[in-house]
């Protein structure tokens, strides 16, 4: 996606977590994230966004820590995030293209980084927002999604911090129906490493596969869904070595 669609989406993906966080209450459970609160979500995607904007916005070429989780809630809480979504939509839409500043996956430019990743960032805690109403999620389209299993697959657990781990190695092949997509990741001692290719993928044996669609894959990787979200063939053992591992921190 270019880096103008993703930030029309993250501005919409923004504004349907807040909805659903007014609509849920700061009180109600997140069942898709055990033990918090809708409260907890804004101020954690709150915070994330403000971090966020402070390198689009202040050209910090170095990691830079957060600025913490505010102490608020409620109405103030709600108004609060929402700000600073604007804020970040602002700070993306204003940022020169060759912004220089810091950045922790490959991408071809640091604007098209910040405004994948918080795109990414946004819609997964958007599905835990609408998660604690109870009903249908937002759909995400097809090429959304391929794109965010792109960026989990290849770039957030290629990285050495990846605690997805095998003594034995071990193939998981994810395939999305509904694209031309296919992942294979071979998970060993070190960090996992995973190839997109066209169609159905390389013939070759793999201990385990996830189908589905695009939608149900990206979620189902992010532990937004169960697995029965999706269709699984052969070693279960691996698919819950995903699960069990993969929690993004």
């Amino acid at each position: 996606m270019q880096i103008t669609e993703h930030i029309a989406s993250l501005s919409e993906e923004g504004r349907l977590l807040a909805a659903a966080a007014e609509q849920a209450g700061p009180g109600a459970s997140v069942p898709t994230c055990p033990g918090w609160q809708i409260r907890h979500l804004l101020r954690h995607t709150g915070m994330v966004h403000r971090w966020a904007a402070a390198f689009i916005t202040e050209g910090h070429t170095a990691y830079q820590p957060d600025g913490g989780e505010p102490d608020l809630d409620g109405a103030e809480l709600l108004a609060w995030f929402r700000e600073g979504h604007r804020h970040l939509i602002r700070s993306l839409e204003e940022a020169p293209a060759d912004l220089e500043c810091w950045t922790f996956l490959p991408a071809p430019s640091p604007l098209a980084f910040w405004s994948r990743r918080q795109l990414h960032e946004t819609t997964v805690h958007r599905v835990d927002a609408e998660s604690a109403l109870g009903g249908p999620l937002t759909p995400v389209s097809a090429d959304r999604a391929a794109d965010g299993i792109d960026e989990l697959l290849t770039g957030f657990h290629a990285r050495p911090r990846s605690r997805v781990r095998s003594d034995r190695p071990r193939t998981l092949r994810v395939r999305a129906v509904d694209t031309a997509a296919t992942w294979t990741v071979r998970i060993s001692e070190d960090p996992p490493q995973a190839v997109r290719t066209a169609g159905e993928g390389s013939a070759e044996d793999v201990d385990c596969e996830l189908s589905g669609t695009a939608e149900g894959l990206y979620l189902a990787l992010w532990n937004r869904l169960p697995l029965t979200a999706v269709t699984l063939r052969g070693d279960r053992a691996v698919a819950r070595l995903w699960t069990d591992n993969s929690a993004v921190t």
